[in-house]
């Protein structure tokens, strides 16, 4: 028998529109406060970025994700944001470069 939350939902069941992998790269958020971090989830729509000082909410960055042979770049936008653990992103518009080599990074049953 499964629980549900009070608003209808199975616990433990993913909110999320594409599940979230596990990924490690380095990562770029550009805005007033920018500097590198460490992706530790990816999904087709978004990431979660470690940081001690995470970005406020709605918050919209340029977002680079760095492997030793790749680059991802694309507008996002700050969903959620973690006090000293990190944040979520929403990638905005992902040009088509970017969304070949996302892609290529997610498992294949993404």
């Amino acid at each position: 028998m499964s629980r549900c939350s009070p608003k209808g939902r199975i616990m433990g069941q993913e909110r999320r529109r594409a599940p979230r992998f596990p990924f490690i790269a380095s990562a770029e958020v550009l805005s007033e406060s920018a500097g590198m971090r460490l992706t530790v989830r990816i999904s087709a729509t978004g990431c979660y970025v470690d940081t001690i000082n995470p970005l406020v909410r709605g918050t919209a960055v340029r977002l680079r994700i760095l492997t030793e042979t790749h680059m991802f770049e694309a507008p996002a936008t700050v969903v959620y944001a973690h006090t000293h653990l990190g944040m979520g992103l929403k990638f905005g518009a992902v040009p088509p470069n970017s969304q070949n080599v996302l892609q290529n990074w997610l498992p294949a049953v993404a």
